[in-house]
């Protein structure tokens, strides 16, 4: 296939139009939405677009439809009691946070949190102890070992909540249920941003969810990897560990006061879908995830990350519907690979990094999706085999080490490093601050976040100290070209730092 340009790309500003072309191309969404532009065509959109008119009940005091929905909800999921969220996932976890701990109280936490959950401790002025997630030799990050995570609350009885993200943007798992007897046997809610596992209830192929692992709130967004408008999630209680609610108090906060019917009609047509064709299809779905790993084992250069590799220490289980593919033992890197995917196969990835790239794969993906991927991948992999000289199979690869011709590739271990905290974050941002230039705040306390987008993972957050190591991640990233967010200065070249 030759190299393109697409047509929306030289259109005009309009994005009503970009849009339109966009879903109009022939390029194949390896993305969020989890819907894949397949479940809902309405004619106009506009017409089913309303108001808390008479008879369709108010999200935030709900008496009628919506309640029976989220029941509806809550039903399929097993939860005892579920929220509509249309502020997505982060509205969630901005609650649940907020509802779980007093103000200054302390959390212990996955560092490897949405940036959402630093927003929540932000807010409420809390203190933060960090979980480290295990590194994996495929150079993302791993599981939180619940020995951690004993160890942590027998140190600091002053921890009133845990907060682990699992699934990651990568599709690992932590051991929820073992972590949640920890925790409950402190008498301790056990939070859990499940945002990327809305799909593990209708499968034994996928992770047990962890409502069913005894995690007292649980977040999903159904928009990433079910058929459901972007912005849609899920809160689901399972205990009486929090308080309901104060949590219903904080979701009228912050969620806004004028949810979108379509929105909400979108989740409530998502369940009912669930509910009746979702065992079916998640059959079918399964099958061709099995065929696509199965035919990925072929590949000589590039390397699909699969569990089986690793130990359960580091990998306690994987959501095989996060197809990561990394750069092996060629001499591309992740951006290069993304970009040879899009241009010349047509095919969206999720996302990219420094040496591999992240297909998002749903129920309502095709079998022609499928095919195109694998066939992109065997003739990529092809051709590196060509272009290197070397067409040996079977070599030992080290993802992400140093190969001749080349520099370092920059993996998840290498980016996300152990912070090293001054003053809590909430304390850090309101203090007086100056703006130095990015290469010249070594040793300063940082007053802003810095994090990679997606998945929105701070690398560094306000009251840690900026080290010499993580400023060269950070230029590091920037020079491969990926999405450095966060700072005041847009060009990435200052920071705001504290004064004391």
């Amino acid at each position: 296939m030759s190299e393109i340009k697409y047509s929306w790309q030289d259109d005009t500003s309009r994005l009503d139009q970009k849009l339109q072309n966009n879903s109009y191309s022939d390029c194949y969404p390896f993305h969020m939405p989890g819907h894949k532009r397949r479940t809902i065509d309405f004619s106009n959109l506009y017409s089913l677009d309303i108001t808390e008119i008479e008879g369709f009940d108010n999200l935030h005091h709900p008496q009628g439809i919506l309640k029976e929905a989220q029941q509806r909800a809550a039903a399929l999921y097993g939860a005892k009691e579920t929220f509509y969220l249309v502020n997505g996932s982060t509205a969630g976890i901005l609650s649940a946070i907020s509802a779980a701990l007093p103000r200054l109280g302390t959390l212990l936490m996955s560092r490897n949190s949405h940036k959402s959950a630093y927003h929540a401790v932000c807010l409420r002025g809390l203190e933060t102890v960090y979980l480290l997630p295990a590194p994996t030799e495929f150079g993302v990050s791993g599981s939180v070992c619940p020995a951690h995570v004993a160890q942590a609350l027998e140190d600091l009885p002053q921890i009133s909540a845990v907060f682990i993200t699992s699934p990651t943007y990568d599709g690992i798992t932590s051991d929820i249920r073992t972590i949640a007897e920890i925790v409950h046997a402190y008498n301790l809610p056990l939070i859990v941003d499940e945002a990327h596992g809305a799909h593990f209830a209708f499968s034994e192929e996928f992770p047990e969810s962890a409502i069913s692992c005894g995690a007292d709130v649980v977040i999903q967004s159904l928009h990433k990897t079910l058929p459901s408008f972007t912005q849609t999630a899920l809160l689901h209680v399972t205990s009486d560990r929090i308080d309901v609610d104060n949590l219903k108090r904080f979701l009228s906060i912050y969620q806004t006061s004028s949810p979108s019917y379509l929105l909400m009609m979108s989740m409530d047509q998502c369940v009912r879908y669930m509910e009746e064709y979702g065992a079916a299809q998640m059959e079918e779905y399964i099958l061709l995830l099995k065929s696509f790993y199965q035919q990925a084992k072929s590949l000589k250069h590039l390397k699909v990350f699969d569990k089986t590799a690793v130990s359960e220490d580091v990998c306690f289980d994987q959501d095989i519907s996060k197809i990561l593919i990394s750069v092996g033992d060629s001499q591309m890197t992740g951006q290069k690979l993304y970009r040879k995917l899009l241009n010349t196969y047509h095919l969206q990835m999720e996302m990219c990094a420094g040496h591999y790239v992240t297909a998002l794969s749903s129920i309502m993906d095709t079998a022609e999706g499928f095919h195109r991927l694998t066939r992109a991948l065997k003739e990529i992999d092809e051709k590196i085999s060509v272009s290197a000289g070397n067409s040996k199979s079977g070599s030992k690869v080290i993802y992400g080490s140093k190969r001749p011709g080349r520099s370092k590739l920059l993996t998840s271990n290498d980016i996300y490093q152990n912070p090293k905290p001054q003053m809590p974050i909430a304390l850090a941002m309101e203090q007086p601050s100056e703006r130095l230039a990015l290469k010249a705040s070594t040793g300063h306390i940082s007053q802003e976040f810095v994090y990679l987008y997606p998945p929105g993972i701070p690398l560094i957050a306000p009251g840690e100290i900026l080290t010499g190591k993580i400023i060269s991640i950070i230029d590091q990233c920037q020079k491969l070209g990926l999405s450095v967010e966060g700072l005041s200065d847009q060009t990435n070249q200052s920071i705001k730092v504290v004064t004391l």
